[in-house]
């Protein structure tokens, strides 16, 4: 007999997504109510009384860990990745994005495990040329830019050929998330405006896409509450999360900015893409030099240009279809959230 309430293991747990996720499916109008949640991540989990949670520490690539765990697990949400892989090695970023999402197949096919999420992301799908109003019908590029973005494609294959009447699964990949403790964007954009020199990238006309952390975890708890409840629509599916109007990226992150209370000086300061542009290749050159000494790669390159400076939009359409997914954040109380979190103390 079916189970009335799942026991949810989050891997990733404990980072940006994964312990939103975790608030979405505690707070008292979750759509999915949980016999308990099991946390597992590298690094540390903040401290919660709630009896539902247990947290496991320990390393995705440690199957013989993830066995232990998920002897009694109905549901995993699988959000644990490298994702600011500037200073990782190619193999270090495989071993974790690849290894880790084969580690939690592995655990699903040996455990009777029937419903998985997982988390991969727009980089799958970069193509380095400008995409507009795409779908999910958009193919993989030929090409890889990145080990993040290979790993990330890598992954979503492995997920989509363990899909069967045994396993059903479903892939989420995100528009860029922001949010409060937002450990991507807001840190290095708050610095220059505390260095009181401002600068954005390109002519402000290309636009992309964001999400809300709060509504892309919401996504993630639709997508695991259409699993657990058989939704055939969402088995071996793909789902494209954005929650508003595409905007050009820097714009966006300025109303943040200023709306946390600093200054943004110049107030119109641009590089043109063909100069930001070789500036990237310039940083990726001195990256290559010093290799042999640090690996790192550098967050100023010519992806990161690429990525800003050209058009990258789509809807959310599919989901709100087939997950009826929409917003439960709305977009002028997300971004004061935000704001408010960064705000000038």
């Amino acid at each position: 007999m079916k189970k009335i309430l799942p026991k949810i293991l989050i891997t990733g747990g404990a980072g940006f997504l994964g312990s939103r996720i975790v608030q979405e499916l505690l707070c008292d109008e979750t759509i999915l109510k949980t016999e308990k949640i099991v946390v597992f991540d590298i690094q540390d989990f903040k401290k919660n009384q709630d009896p539902h949670i247990e947290f496991i520490k320990g390393d995705i690539r440690n199957y013989a860990l993830l066995e232990k765990l998920c002897q009694e697990i109905d549901i995993i949400i699988h959000c644990a990745a490298i994702i600011d892989w500037g200073t990782r090695t190619r193999e270090e970023v495989l071993s974790v994005n690849l290894g880790g999402t084969q580690n939690v197949i592995k655990a699903c096919k040996q455990f009777g495990i029937q419903s998985l999420v997982y988390t991969s992301s727009l980089d799958a799908i970069f193509s380095g040329k400008p995409l507009i109003d795409i779908d999910e019908q958009q193919p993989y590029p030929d090409t890889y830019h990145t080990v993040y973005c290979e790993s990330k494609v890598l992954g979503e294959l492995e997920v989509l050929n363990a899909s069967s009447s045994n396993l059903n699964t479903c892939i989420l990949r995100p528009s860029d998330i922001y949010g409060e403790a937002d450990p991507y964007h807001m840190e290095a954009l708050i610095e220059m405006a505390k260095n009181g020199f401002y600068v954005r990238l390109g002519d402000g006309s290309s636009k992309c896409q964001h999400v809300y952390v709060g509504n892309m975890a919401h996504a993630h708890v639709l997508a695991a509450k259409a699993l657990w409840t058989k939704n055939k629509n969402v088995n071996k599916q793909i789902y494209l999360i954005t929650d508003g109007q595409a905007e050009n990226f820097f714009k966006f992150f300025d109303q943040i900015v200023i709306g946390a209370g600093y200054k943004i000086f110049p107030k119109n300061l641009w590089l043109p893409y063909w100069l930001a542009y070789s500036m990237g290749a310039i940083s990726e050159f001195f990256a290559l030099i010093w290799r042999p000494i640090k690996h790192y790669n550098p967050k100023f390159s010519r992806f990161a240009v690429v990525y800003t400076c050209q058009d990258f939009t789509f809807s959310s359409k599919k989901a709100i279809d087939d997950l009826n997914f929409k917003p439960k954040y709305n977009r002028k109380q997300s971004v004061k959230n935000t704001s408010q979190f960064y705000s000038v103390k």
